[in-house]
């Protein structure tokens, strides 16, 4: 077990007796928590298939819309090493910060190396386990990032480094914070490192709606795989969603549920082959998070893929969730 003071960094709630108060706030008591920094968009090569600067841009909407102020944002501290090794390989961990990564790891990785982006990829992890606190405190939190869920134990794959919702699990669960916590996966691609890293992890139920001719050709096995066929509308798709959280829900009766809502489901999406609308995205959105507050189970939502030359479009389509998210908690837009 992790000793409380491994906790210090995020700055959880402990009492003299040396005991985290875990239980989760009402969720019409304060704004919406959302994390977010400015090392999330490092410097990148304009036309790379990745679209690093949708983040800030993702910022930039969410704060012309009124849902927040910069100033409101919560700012993450860098995810320590020994956090990372609690899912990753310490040996793997050392060769991608100093950027001494395999000719291979890096044609998996598919995004170029540089100091910035290390300093980003565990900023970002921070910012997941900052969220995933603000969950259990308050009910409800949204990151700006996060959903790396391609990323392996000892290797990257599919633009995902390091994996943030594997950190989370085994850090919570390792320091009795939570007993179990239930992976919602919805973005278009299967979960597959986030299967594999926590395989053996039963108190981490690894959930993963993906469409099922698509990245990754090798699928791992998650616990509960729903694999979607091509051309999937909303009302087919949230029948899904519906089915799957009335069912499973109850069975786990999780601490907390970690949710990656991937908006590359959408019809517009580069890399994604089903057919949601905004509208169906929003309905996703508010019908997983009122699922879990309805039944008082914290929530925590990450933004997973999403894929589009058009990054203003993109980023109005990330901040469904959050503006979901709003709703759902009852805050003032």
């Amino acid at each position: 077990m992790l000793a409380p003071a491994r906790f210090d960094w995020i700055g959880l709630d402990i009492d003299n007796a040396g005991k985290i108060d875990a239980r989760p706030h009402r969720a019409d008591t304060m704004p919406l928590p959302l994390i977010y920094h400015d090392d999330y968009s490092p410097e990148f090569p304009a036309d790379h298939r990745f679209p690093m600067d949708k983040f800030r841009l993702l910022r930039d909407h969410l704060v012309d819309s009124g849902l927040t102020t910069d100033a409101a944002l919560l700012r993450p501290q860098i995810c320590p090493n020994d956090i990372l090794a609690l899912a990753h390989d310490r040996g793997y961990i050392e060769r991608y910060m100093n950027g001494e990564l395999s000719r291979e790891d890096q044609r998996r990785l598919g995004l170029p190396w540089s100091e910035a982006l290390a300093r980003r990829t565990v900023r970002a992890v921070g910012g997941s386990l900052l969220c995933a606190e603000q969950a259990l405190q308050h009910g409800i939190a949204c990151h700006l990032a996060g959903g790396t869920h391609h990323a392996h134990y000892d290797h990257p794959a599919g633009f995902c480094i390091f994996n943030d919702l594997a950190v989370i699990s085994h850090y919570l669960l390792e320091a009795g914070r939570v007993q179990r916590v239930l992976i919602f996966d919805c973005d278009v691609h299967q979960g597959d490192g986030t299967a594999r890293i926590l395989h053996d992890t039963p108190e981490a139920v690894t959930v993963s709606l993906h469409c099922e001719q698509n990245f990754p050709a090798r699928k791992a096995q998650s616990d509960w795989d729903i694999p979607l066929p091509r051309g999937m509308d909303d009302s087919a798709y949230l029948k899904v969603v519906e089915d799957a959280l009335n069912y499973l829900l109850p069975l786990y009766q999780p601490d907390l549920v970690l949710y990656d809502a991937g908006v590359d489901v959408h019809q517009d999406d580069a890399l994604g082959y089903l057919r949601l609308t905004d509208a169906g995205l929003a309905a996703r959105d508010e019908h997983v998070l009122r699922q879990c507050l309805g039944r008082d189970i914290p929530v925590m939502g990450v933004i997973g893929g999403g894929y589009s030359k058009d990054r203003q479009a993109l980023a109005r389509r990330h901040g469904i969730l959050h503006h979901s998210a709003a709703r759902v908690m009852g805050c003032s837009q």
